[in-house]
């Protein structure tokens, strides 16, 4: 069968300021996630020929809508193959991101394909977000793991408060959309889980931000800390 393209056109239909070692990272993971996917099954079958639409534009979703500051410790949740905290550690290269995971060989892959591109602002860890103790981060990141109610309860002991006044030292220096408290990828009906979460989560419909048919009814949802 031959092999798809890059795709890369997908990411910079959206994305124009890339360096050219961002794109040769971005190019390269199409070959490392097809080969690891052979011996240690991270993304579906199916969709490995999607790997840029569905899994690398999706996780950039979060970069469209906020920014991630300078030095910014990023933790995320249930990281699986990669996903979005590679594309994310790639989009931005000044911030740190630690990936989590509870089944450790997710995690081999991860740091196969970190160490294969140069991400040095990627670390691993084979642990469960809630047993993690003495550590706090600026934002935690997540994608289509777990209902929000927990994902926020194992987030929330590992932010660090900031407070209003943190954003808002040089009113026009900020980014209106500072990267803040929990942002997750979701999809289909969330009044539910919403409602029974106990948050108020600003909600972005991801087909707002990209045109694709894939991204309708999925969603980018951010419960501020």
């Amino acid at each position: 069968m031959e092999k798809a393209p890059h795709n890369l056109e997908l990411i910079t239909k959206y994305f124009a300021d890339f360096t050219a070692k961002q794109l040769e990272q971005l190019a390269a993971l199409d070959d490392l996630y097809r080969d690891w996917n052979e011996k240690i099954n991270v993304i579906s079958r199916k969709d490995i020929g999607s790997l840029y639409e569905k899994h690398v534009l999706h996780s950039l979703s979060m970069a469209a809508v906020f920014d991630f500051p300078k030095n910014s410790q990023v933790i995320d949740i249930g990281t699986g193959g990669g996903f979005p905290g590679i594309p994310l550690a790639i989009f931005f290269p000044d911030s740190q991101f630690h990936l989590v995971d509870s089944i450790g060989k997710k995690l081999k892959v991860v740091n196969e394909v970190a160490a294969a591109i140069g991400l040095s602002n990627v670390s691993t860890e084979h642990i469960r977000a809630e047993e993690i103790k003495n550590r706090k981060f600026d934002v935690a990141i997540s994608r289509a793991v777990a209902p929000l109610k927990d994902l926020w309860r194992w987030s929330k002991p590992l932010l660090k408060k900031k407070g209003t006044a943190a954003f808002h030292l040089v009113e026009e220096e900020i980014p209106a959309n500072l990267a803040s408290g929990l942002i997750c990828l979701k999809g289909g009906d969330l009044g539910l889980e919403i409602s029974e979460s106990g948050c108020r989560p600003r909600m972005i419909e991801v087909s707002e931000i990209f045109g694709e048919a894939y991204f309708k009814e999925k969603f980018l949802l951010n419960v501020p800390y």
